[in-house]
């Protein structure tokens, strides 16, 4: 970035610079930033500002401006700025150095007025004040509306981390998060919370005879059984491996059991394969049904439906288990 005139040399007019439309005392204005520099900064260079906080106002080119990076929002994000523009007003009224990445996109020129400036300015001109202000207001309104836009984007994705990629059913870390919840509000209220546990039979022995692909695709039609069956507020999860559960709020024990029985007798008739036309009767599972029980956390509300699912295929598999009532 080299020095090549002033501004009072450059035939440049105040009426061309946005912060400064509008003064009610133009003339004065001009005379003070007459003296001021104006720098030319060559295409793909950075604007070099070093530790003191200036204005810099585009008189021809462009530049790209990268988020500053203690706003913690330095990601990739590059904003344009255009003739009549400027850039460091924030650096100005934080009286720190900018820290934003400036560089030229084309050969500009630029005019630079110092922070001691600046606030003179400001104290004598109500529109550059106003027109400050409408400046700041506009970016703080962008600024929000990108973090909404990354804060819904990063929703998102923490809802895909949620979802088996196989299964399309929610995963352990799903469960990991609500199912406590879930446990607390029915407490809370009052309310029933039942829980299916389920493990597909003799999974590895399909696996050894079809090969894991075919595997895959048991697992994805075990999953679409269970989805297909429940209402929308239960919930389908896979827990591991060929291990999945169903969460079943405000449901009583006697529903849930219900319930289960239905979900055997569908995974039962399941085809893992569309050409072969046939039901795969290697293809079943065992459920066991626990109901939550007063005092009794999430922790135990699994161990007492796994503990069921044991019973289930101690019983001979393919088939569904409750859980043993407290004597």
């Amino acid at each position: 970035m080299k020095h090549i005139s002033t501004f009072g040399a450059s035939g440049h007019q105040l009426s061309e610079l946005q912060l400064f439309r509008g003064s009610d005392d133009a003339p004065a204005i001009a005379r003070r930033l007459a003296g001021c520099a104006v720098m030319r900064v060559e295409a793909g260079q950075p604007v070099a500002h070093g530790q003191q906080a200036r204005l810099y106002i585009v008189l021809s080119g462009a530049l790209a401006v990268a988020a500053d990076t203690r706003t913690g929002m330095a990601d990739g994000t590059v904003s344009k700025v255009l003739p009549g523009e400027s850039v460091g007003e924030q650096s100005v009224l934080d009286e720190e150095a900018n820290l934003a990445s400036i560089t030229a996109l084309e050969q500009s020129d630029l005019l630079v007025i110092e922070a001691d400036l600046v606030w003179q300015l400001i104290d004598e001109s109500n529109a550059l004040a106003r027109n400050l202000l409408r400046l700041l207001s506009f970016r703080i309104r962008a600024a929000n509306a990108q973090l909404r836009r990354r804060q819904k984007l990063g929703e998102f994705y923490r809802q895909l981390s949620m979802i088996d990629g196989l299964t399309g059913l929610y995963n352990r870390a799903w469960l990991n998060d609500v199912l406590p919840t879930m446990v607390a509000t029915a407490h809370g209220a009052g309310t029933p919370l039942a829980l299916i546990m389920i493990d597909l039979d003799h999974f590895k022995k399909f696996n050894d005879s079809h090969g894991h692909l075919a595997g895959d695709q048991a697992l994805r039609t075990a999953a679409q059984v269970l989805s297909g069956a429940l209402r929308p507020t239960d919930c389908a999860v896979r827990y591991g491996g060929e291990e999945m559960m169903v969460l079943l709020p405000d449901t009583s024990d006697k529903v849930a059991a219900a319930v289960a029985e239905r979900l055997c007798e569908r995974m039962r008739q399941a085809v893992v394969f569309g050409d072969m036309r046939l039901p795969l009767p290697h293809i079943t599972a065992s459920l066991g049904v626990a109901s939550l029980q007063p005092q009794q956390d999430e922790h135990a509300l699994i161990a007492a439906a796994d503990a069921a699912l044991y019973r289930a295929k101690e019983a001979g598999r393919n088939r569904v288990a409750l859980q043993e009532q407290p004597a």
